[in-house]
């Protein structure tokens, strides 16, 4: 069975989850700002973080820098991950405008390779070789194959994605943005920014597209 969740998600509950679920949790029991309804107050804000930094303990990889979030972070924990759209807008425009395209203006690399590294689930966590690479671990939300026994349901199936979608050279640009930075299409969403954060390179998200768009792929048959 895969049980091993890479560090990634981990972080991504922590900084962009779970605080939100424990700052909603805060505001739904009265602490909420009145100039936001149902959002956190910054008094419920602070605590949490600082609940987070007292609990949190680095070790091995893991270092105490995990807890350090950025303006989208910062918004959707305040926020019960749900910012007004305008904000959102603003917020998703901002991480697209970060999104590094390849150089040589390819975006299709291995689906076989992609194969393997989206059913990685390594990487990350305090105990692993940082010198190995980051597994994609795209099975903990996704299902990719009609064959898969063991798969996470946060994220939609990815069944037919490509042929549903076709394999258009925008399609193929879509598709790269979405694995690089998520937060470019839903600012809030719980999918990890892994190229944004570097947990994968160029050559790892070329396979992932490969994955979903190559009909020859599990995920199109």
């Amino acid at each position: 069975m895969k049980t091993n969740i890479t560090r990634l998600s981990v972080i991504a509950a922590s900084t962009a989850g779970a605080t939100a679920l424990m700052l909603a949790g805060c505001a739904s029991q009265g602490s909420q700002s009145q100039a936001f309804p149902n959002h956190a107050s910054p008094a419920a804000m602070k605590q949490a973080t600082l609940a987070f930094k007292r609990d949190f303990q680095a070790k091995g990889i893991a270092g105490i820098d995990r807890l350090t979030t950025d303006k989208l972070q910062d918004v959707c924990n305040r926020s019960a991950n749900n910012p007004s759209p305008d904000i959102a807008a603003i917020l998703e425009h901002e991480e697209l405008d970060r999104i590094k395209y390849p150089a040589d203006g390819k975006f299709l690399g291995n689906w076989k390779a992609g194969e393997k590294l989206a059913q990685s689930g390594t990487g990350m966590t305090w105990s692993d070789n940082p010198e190995k690479p980051v597994g994609g671990n795209c099975y903990n939300c996704h299902q990719l194959s009609k064959t898969e026994i063991s798969f996470g349901t946060i994220g939609p199936s990815l069944l037919n994605y490509g042929k549903l979608r076709g394999n258009s050279p925008e399609i193929q640009k879509y598709t790269y943005s979405k694995i690089y930075n998520s937060k470019a299409y839903n600012a809030c969403s719980a999918m990890p920014r892994f190229g944004h954060v570097g947990a994968l390179n160029e050559t790892q998200l070329k396979d992932l597209v490969a994955l979903l768009l190559d009909p020859e792929s599990p995920v199109n048959k």
